[in-house]
């Protein structure tokens, strides 16, 4: 379920959802790392800046979940997103994920400009991934037994460490990372509650 074992052009093929974010990630950074004032404007463009959301900037509670701030975030939630994603499209069909995606992760933004100070900002993938993480406990507590096995061998223990990391981990927007967790697991309460036997 959680290993890759498809060709590029396989992945592509059966998990385009994904694909289409994991380029959406690498020309975002790119056009975000570049010197001068493109680089600057886009990421001044993308930003989740709270002080903006409140003076009527809505797209900035979309915008920020494909922009990183370094390569090593852009890198990680990119890792993240290959990683446990395509179980999850595989799983909800390319609609359903996509919605899932997009909705934890505006949540997850919108949830950090409610509680954040107005010169708050913040970018990057996290709060939708952690949304994915929601998703998938709440599969587990659907389907429990009925659940793939590998499923609950490693996404009970991911999720607590995941967790347990926001806290030790430097920069991170622990509100974002929370707020998609609970969006991810109701979301998928409801998604998947017509499929219990």
């Amino acid at each position: 379920m959680f290993v890759r074992t498809e060709s590029l052009s396989q992945f592509i093929k059966l998990y385009p959802v994904v694909s289409t974010l994991v380029i959406i990630h690498a020309v975002v950074f790119i056009l975000t790392s570049l010197p001068g004032s493109i680089g600057d404007s886009t990421m001044g463009f993308m930003i989740g800046a709270n002080f903006l959301i409140s003076a009527g900037e809505w797209w900035r509670l979309v915008t920020p979940i494909f922009a990183h701030a370094d390569l090593w975030h852009v890198l990680f939630n990119t890792f993240s997103l290959v990683l446990f994603a395509p179980a999850l499209e595989r799983i909800a069909g390319h609609v359903q994920f996509t919605v899932i995606y997009l909705l934890t992760g505006i949540i997850a933004n919108l949830v950090t400009w409610l509680i954040h100070p107005p010169m708050y900002l913040s970018v990057g993938a996290s709060g939708a991934i952690f949304g994915l993480f929601g998703v998938y406990a709440a599969i587990l507590l659907i389907f429990k037994e009925r659940a793939p096995a590998e499923l609950r061998q490693i996404m009970l223990p991911l999720l607590i460490i995941s967790v347990i990391m926001t806290f030790f981990t430097p920069n991170v927007n622990i509100t974002a990372h929370f707020a998609g967790l609970a969006a991810g697991f109701f979301i998928g309460l409801f998604v998947f509650s017509s499929r219990k036997k």
